[in-house]
């Protein structure tokens, strides 16, 4: 297995975990029994990530556009959250990791809300690795609300337009009090970020591999890893300038 340097993870890691029903249709299953084998993924993912030191996982596992998927998949998936929560929720207690969830929560089913708002509020304290689920999540839907609870607050004069900027916009975010990600992974060889957190990644590394999320092993995730590390990130500077400033 690739060896990292630990000084120069990315703090913020996000995902798209994408490919789990084409795993399954390869292998003439049905779509939910490669959901299923990607929660196995998404278990050892998270474990090494706490593991070897990033501070933040970002999992994209439902987005808004979900929704419009065949009833029967939908059900199937929602029941297979709850369950994952809470069977792993224990594990994350033991392991330190705070649990975090953004989207729109009014869309999930009343049980799967609860025991989202449950798994939060038990890890509330944990003072480890921060894991965030995108849940009935879609980026323009972000930043739609966000602009209209800040034009909210300026018609009621809680806040003056002349003074909003890009980290007083952030504070209206799902994200708030979660850094950018420094790095985007996305499975199955889909190149795109499909309406997942257009205004944090603005200046994140993105990786694509062709691997589906079951099958994204460590060796895959410390390649991705090592991937990120061999990069120079300049931030619209040169080399030159960023030589100098070190």
């Amino acid at each position: 297995m690739l060896e990292l340097d630990r000084e120069k993870l990315p703090n913020h890691l996000a995902i798209i975990m994408d490919g789990n029903g084409r795993w399954a249709q390869e292998r003439m299953l049905k779509r939910i029994i490669g959901h299923q084998k990607g929660v196995e993924t998404v278990r050892s993912i998270v474990e090494e990530s706490s593991l070897i030191g990033i501070r933040y996982l970002t999992l994209f596992a439902f987005s808004a556009e979900n929704w419009l998927r065949p009833r029967s998949e939908v059900k199937s998936l929602m029941a297979l959250l709850k369950k994952y929560i809470a069977m792993e929720t224990p594990r994350l207690m033991k392991n330190n990791i705070r649990f975090n969830v953004i989207g729109d929560l009014r869309e999930l089913p009343a049980d799967v809300g609860d025991a989202v708002q449950s798994a939060a509020a038990r890890t509330a304290e944990n003072t480890g690795m921060v894991l965030t689920l995108a849940l009935s999540y879609g980026s323009r839907q972000e930043i739609l609300t966000a602009v209209k609870r800040l034009a909210e607050d300026i018609a009621a004069g809680r806040i003056s337009s002349e003074t909003v900027d890009e980290k007083i916009f952030t504070t209206y975010l799902y994200t708030y009090g979660l850094p950018d990600p420094d790095f985007l992974i996305r499975t199955s060889g889909e190149m795109r970020i499909s309406n997942f957190l257009l205004w944090q990644l603005a200046y994140a590394e993105l990786y694509f591999t062709e691997v589906n999320w079951p099958d994204f092993g460590k060796d895959e995730f410390y390649k991705a890893l090592g991937s990120f590390q061999a990069r120079e990130r300049r931030y619209g500077l040169t080399s030159g300038q960023l030589r100098n400033r070190s």
